[in-house]
């Protein structure tokens, strides 16, 4: 009796978070030239800069190997890190979020059976698993043409652990938003967490390029996953263990950052008064 209940909820649970990505994957898809914009051209605009970049890095120096990796090791780095730093980001559904609070209509939100996070996040899954499938075209077919270094068999366990880090991205959100039951333009928060995040997920440039102790203690930290560690595992600069080792890291992450959500939330929720729609 209770394992039929128990699957019964699940498949409820599973057919509402399905509905919520496939209402994120219909919305962003209406305008496609903003879906355009955001997965394909911006990223691309992105790789070329820092291509460029490494070019003349490696022009100016006047040497053929930076820490011990070679130009065809950083352009590959270059190339795939902007495409990985566009999955792991989450400031739209961020956006969105905070202004539910900020305008009160949240309100239709808490009376539905469904809970704040999970609508935001099934729908934050849901564009990022389209906008994954087409984006990563274009990194795959630079490195055939360029032959640049890129492990194949090792992207679904990259893959992997960008998507769990999403987890704590959108956690991090949440708790963000979860700021403006307290506090007025809470929005800035989002600009000062992505300029962060710019730095600490590797996406500036490999962590491993940091003088030590600061190397190792970023390299540490849950945020390296989003794009160093995927990164760097897919083109040679990391083994198998640096990624076990991450997954590990956003476990602890997502834990500290969730039970700290939950109990601002159920705080915020305690002296919200809601006067939108």
């Amino acid at each position: 009796m209770k394992r039929s209940i128990l699957k019964k909820s699940f498949a409820v649970f599973w057919k509402r978070n399905l509905a919520f990505a496939n209402l994120a994957i219909v919305s962003n898809l209406e305008y496609r030239l903003n879906y355009f914009v955001d997965a394909v051209l911006q990223p691309t605009l992105t790789t070329g800069i820092e291509i460029l970049l490494w070019f003349a890095v490696f022009r100016g120096a006047q040497t053929h190997t930076i820490a011990g990796f070679t130009e065809d090791y950083y352009l590959s780095y270059a190339l795939w890190s902007a495409f990985f730093a566009r999955i792991c980001t989450s400031w739209m559904y961020e956006f969105r979020m905070i202004q539910e609070i900020d305008s009160g209509t949240i309100n239709s939100l808490l009376t539905r059976p469904m809970s704040f996070y999970e609508y935001y996040f099934s729908q934050l899954m849901g564009y990022k698993f389209i906008t994954t499938i087409i984006s990563m075209i274009i990194p795959f077919v630079a490195v055939a043409i360029f032959d640049l270094p890129t492990k194949f068999e090792r992207m679904p366990l990259a893959f992997a652990l960008e998507f769990y880090y999403l987890i704590l991205v959108h956690s991090i959100s949440f708790v963000i938003a979860a700021c403006a039951f307290y506090l007025n333009k809470v929005y800035s928060f989002t600009g000062a967490k992505n300029l962060a995040l710019w730095l600490f997920t590797g996406e500036l440039f490999p962590l491993d390029l940091m003088p030590e102790p600061m190397k190792s203690f970023v390299i540490a930290l849950p945020f390296s996953s989003g794009v160093y560690v995927p990164v760097g595992y897919i083109t040679g600069r990391l083994e198998i263990a640096s990624m076990w080792q991450a997954f590990g890291s956003v476990t602890m992450g997502i834990v500290i950052v969730n039970l700290f959500g939950a109990w601002l939330w159920k705080k915020g929720l305690s002296v919200y008064t809601g006067t939108g729609a």
